[in-house]
């Protein structure tokens, strides 16, 4: 078996970390007193990854969804879109609950049985990224065989309609619809990536990140946010980048790969979990009235998110040792029988099947 690529968990590592810098940036620094120009830049800078962060996160996840669609059974793809739809239910369960205990904290929460409905089903929540996952792999299984040339552009086409902002405003359904073509891109061009990555450069990074600079600067000056087909094309140029710029943190600057590495393997939790650590710092810091000053506006943020991530981390590791792993994976019961009947001597197994 050929040994693991490094950069896709770079690269997942990275789009975590900037998932949780976006939400302390846009639910907690841009709502403290006296916020400045230094917040400002935050926020500036984070609106300018906009086009990396989710789209580069689904292309991986893509990629690493070829075996579980491609399966001839088809078992592991409903297991994996299975276990993604329960996990979602059950974080916006418990996120429902624990927000409530910061009703000043910027962020969508149910109020109500027809509310909560709504985000568990057509409306998806902050956590909407594994609800989108769950129903991304439904349709690459379901299209399978629809060839790759006529797939992609039409999922294409329902990214640039999704990103002019045309649809109805139902939570964070625009942003499942608007990133599919990057899961599918993932999944039906992995090869194409991985020698992509392979033949990737200094030089080849250089000017990708030169013509992501100069392309996102144009849509920003010119408005150009919502015209058809402009922001998928930004993303597609912000995904080459990113794509690059993790294959070379990976290859040259083993410092920061390697952590990168790390978190990217644990981004489950983290995901989940953030928010609620997030809306409970934001109370706290909130409640002493601390005033912003220039310093803590440039070093709160990458701060708190590192603070952030390193309690994600830790409350997982303390729920799967009191026994709640359940939480992270709804089927676990169902994996570990499955496991304890292939374990069974052959004569043992067929008589428990039977």
């Amino acid at each position: 078996m050929r040994q693991r690529e490094g950069w896709p968990d770079v690269a997942k590592g990275v789009c975590i970390v900037l998932v949780v810098l976006w939400h302390v940036v846009t639910k907690h620094a841009i709502e403290m007193q006296d916020a400045g120009p230094v917040t400002d830049a935050w926020a500036t800078l984070n609106a300018q990854l906009l086009p990396l962060r989710m789209p580069l996160f689904f292309l991986i996840s893509g990629m690493f969804a070829w075996r579980a669609v491609t399966a001839p059974s088809g078992g592991s793809w409903r297991m994996r879109a299975g276990r993604l739809a329960l996990v979602y239910v059950v974080w916006v369960l418990i996120q429902t609950a624990m927000l409530a205990l910061t009703p000043d904290f910027d962020t969508a929460r149910a109020e109500d049985a027809g509310e909560l409905l709504a985000q568990l089903t057509f409306s998806p929540t902050n956590l909407w990224y594994l609800l989108a996952l769950a129903v991304y792999l439904a349709v690459a299984r379901f299209t399978r065989h629809v060839p790759t040339a006529v797939l992609l552009p039409a999922a294409f086409v329902v990214s640039a309609v999704a990103a002019s902002g045309v649809l109805p405003d139902l939570g964070n359904l625009w942003q499942v619809l608007q990133n599919l073509f990057f899961f599918l891109a993932g999944l039906r061009l992995r090869e194409l990536v991985e020698r992509f990555a392979a033949t990737t450069g200094l030089r080849r990074a250089f000017m990708l990140a030169a013509a992501y600079i100069a392309a996102a600067a144009a849509v920003g000056v010119l408005g150009m946010r919502q015209w058809p087909g402009v922001w998928p094309l930004l993303s597609v140029l912000a995904v080459a980048f990113g794509v690059a710029a993790c294959v070379l943190l990976d290859r040259r600057v083993e410092a920061v790969a390697r952590p990168l590495r790390w978190i990217g393997r644990r981004t489950l939790p983290i995901y989940v979990i953030h928010m609620i650590p997030l809306a409970l710092l934001d109370g706290a810091l909130r409640s002493t009235g601390i005033r912003t000053v220039p310093l803590i506006e440039a070093v709160e943020p990458l701060v708190l998110t590192a603070v952030v991530i390193a309690i994600c981390l830790g409350m997982h590791a303390l729920l799967v040792r009191l026994g709640l792993g359940i939480l992270f994976d709804p089927l676990l019961p169902l994996t570990r029988a499955r496991e304890r009947v292939r374990a069974l001597p052959s004569g043992a197994r067929e008589a428990q099947q039977h």
